[in-house]
């Protein structure tokens, strides 16, 4: 009853309202009220402790003390800075890690496999840029013929002709049979940019099937992890190759 008599006498009690900014004291800005007073002087509290508790941190730390943390930060003009991680996984190595499953990727890269052997089977690879140099070492058994050596009289064939690794027909073969295909400057320049292009298109493919195989392979190392037998790494995972592990021996029933 009691609890209902103030309730109901405080409806009915006048309205406090605190005074606001004078006039003459406007630029100042708000009239700070003891609320606002207490919010921040709690505030500046708060961090004079926390100040205090380091202040007491630092001298009281063990200078000769390990930390876990040592290992992945280094001092750099008196800051802290963390070491910079080798990259582990590529964001789209990840994405593809996490939305695809192992027999997707797997079926993607033996296509583009199949896809590579068909172009190489097209092209011949003869003078592919990414293909290693080969050498043709002539031997001679004196000085003065190395220095009256000329390629194009020793190979018989034209000396517009030596650079090529293919195609590259004798003097004899010249004149006697005629000149078959395409001769016109520019439709060769056409040809050898569309070859080119192929090349190119090739060695692309090279890279995605590489890349599709290291993601394959990190893939059914994390599969393989959910296993409970006790396991060792032996290799860190890089972008180019999975984690390596070595799993305990156990005789299967």
């Amino acid at each position: 009853m009691a609890a209902a008599f103030r309730k109901a006498a405080k409806s009915r009690q006048r309205e406090h309202r605190e005074r606001s900014q004078p006039g003459f004291r406007k630029h100042l800005g708000l009239l700070e009220k003891k609320k606002d007073y207490k919010l921040r002087a709690n505030d500046y509290r708060k961090k004079q402790e926390y100040l205090r508790a380091l202040r007491k941190k630092a001298l009281e730390k063990n200078p000769d003390e390990f930390y876990y943390k040592m290992t992945r930060v280094k001092l750099q003009d008196g800051v802290h800075v963390i070491k910079e991680t080798k990259e582990e996984v590529t964001p789209e190595q990840l994405k593809l890690m996490r939305t695809q499953d192992v027999k997707y990727i797997e079926m993607k890269r033996v296509a583009e496999a199949k896809k590579i052997e068909r172009l190489k089977s097209e092209l011949h690879l003869l003078d592919f840029q990414g293909k290693q140099q080969k050498k043709h070492v002539f031997f001679f058994d004196s000085k003065k013929e190395v220095e009256q050596f000329d390629i194009a009289t020793h190979l018989r064939t034209a000396p517009e002709l030596v650079d090529r690794v293919f195609n590259r027909p004798t003097l004899e073969t010249l004149q006697k049979e005629k000149v078959k295909g395409v001769t016109h400057q520019t439709r060769l320049k056409r040809i050898a940019k569309e070859r080119q292009k192929q090349y190119d298109c090739l060695t692309q493919r090279i890279e995605r099937e590489k890349k599709l195989f290291v993601i394959a392979q990190k893939i059914q190392t994390r599969k393989d992890l959910l296993d409970k037998t006790r396991k060792v790494k032996v290799k860190k995972e890089t972008v180019n190759s999975p984690a390596i592990y070595k799993f305990q021996s156990r005789r299967k029933r």
